[in-house]
């Protein structure tokens, strides 16, 4: 009896504390709110809405779409998606005009940086927050942040298995200097490759990074997707700027291409961020929930071979950007793309 009693009381006052917290008003509030009936109010207000515009660089945005819209019927999501660039481009002009379209952003570091400094991000909490590691979060105040890495594109080793075999193939940064391989070595001429030249200088130095001009290194002016293209094909045997889930997607169709980590990998990450005039602010808090939910999360591993932030693999992951500004970061990034064209010829 005295357990029953207990109970209940206990389940009283849980009940009355949800009650006595007052009911979020404005996006800021709904962004800060934690109470318990949080995901209910969330999908209430996102039926009310009808709609999430959701602005992205994901290639794989409207597969994902379609299954948020299966989780939460009523609620659509119009998607715009392009490069970071210009998405950069178009939400900082409409910004400018007073025109707020976008409800989330999901792209790359450097563009949430920017919309960051340009104070059009609203800062919120998220029942998932606590599986993130701190790294991968750009925190703010009172526990929220201002976004969180839900998905990871893995830099790194690629070569093909028809020219090169798994045991004779670099293990290491050392091992691209040795004399075997030159001429065999490919590189994107893109942030892809500059990225890799960062984590090349973080761990080994400038002066090993120069070394590598001995090894005929030859420039492709194109993203990491395409050059795994080319690698499949056989092209060239080895490349240090591949994405790890490029491999993998391309290995379930048969592809003769393999994938290592070196001594550190880059996490291109994509991060989700609530602009702070998000005119459907519930749907939008609802979407970045289920981007960084445990079920989002093996949506993006499982079917589109994304890293997650929230688990460890046997590998050492940098994140380039972390603790930069965009001015500091643009400053490091210049000075590793003027060391790739140094290096490798076109």
């Amino acid at each position: 009896m005295r357990i029953l009693i207990f109970a209940t009381v206990q389940i009283f006052l849980l009940a009355s504390l949800a009650l006595a917290q007052p009911k979020p008003r404005t996006v800021a509030e709904l962004a800060a709110y934690q109470g318990t009936d949080r995901e209910e109010i969330l999908k209430a207000g996102a039926q009310k809405e009808g709609k999430v515009v959701w602005y992205t660089t994901l290639t794989a945005y409207k597969e994902i779409a379609n299954i948020f819209e299966s989780k939460y019927p009523g609620v659509t999501v119009e998607a715009y998606r392009s490069n970071s660039t210009d998405l950069l481009k178009r939400f900082l002009s409409e910004a400018q005009a007073q025109r707020y379209v976008a409800d989330v952003i999901e792209t790359t570091p450097p563009t949430l940086m920017a919309s960051g400094e340009a104070k059009l991000l609203q800062p919120y909490h998220s029942p998932h927050l606590k599986d993130y590691p701190e790294e991968s979060k750009e925190e703010a105040d009172g526990g929220k942040v201002f976004w969180t890495t839900d998905r990871e594109s893995i830099i790194g080793l690629g070569f093909n298995e028809k020219l090169i075999s798994a045991g004779d193939a670099p293990k290491s940064f050392d091992d691209l200097l040795k004399p075997e391989y030159k001429g065999k070595f490919a590189v994107s001429g893109d942030a892809t490759g500059a990225r890799m030249i960062g984590a090349m200088i973080k761990v080994k130095g400038e002066e090993f990074v120069k070394k590598l001009a001995t090894q005929n290194i030859k420039m492709h002016m194109i993203s990491g997707g395409a050059l795994q293209e080319l690698l499949s094909a056989g092209e060239f045997p080895m490349s240090f700027s591949i994405f790890r889930n490029h491999v993998l997607v391309a290995q379930a169709k048969g592809a003769p291409t393999q994938w290592r980590a070196l001594d550190l990998t880059v996490a291109n990450a994509g991060g989700s961020a609530l602009p702070a005039h998000a005119n459907r602010p519930h749907a939008a808090l609802l979407f970045i929930d289920f981007m960084l939910s445990p079920d989002g999360q093996e949506i993006l591993e499982e079917k589109f071979r994304y890293a997650s932030s929230t688990k460890k693999y046997p590998f050492k992951r940098w994140y380039p950007e972390k603790g930069l500004t965009v001015a500091q970061f643009e400053k490091q990034f210049n000075k590793w793309q003027k060391l790739l064209r140094q290096i490798a010829r076109r």
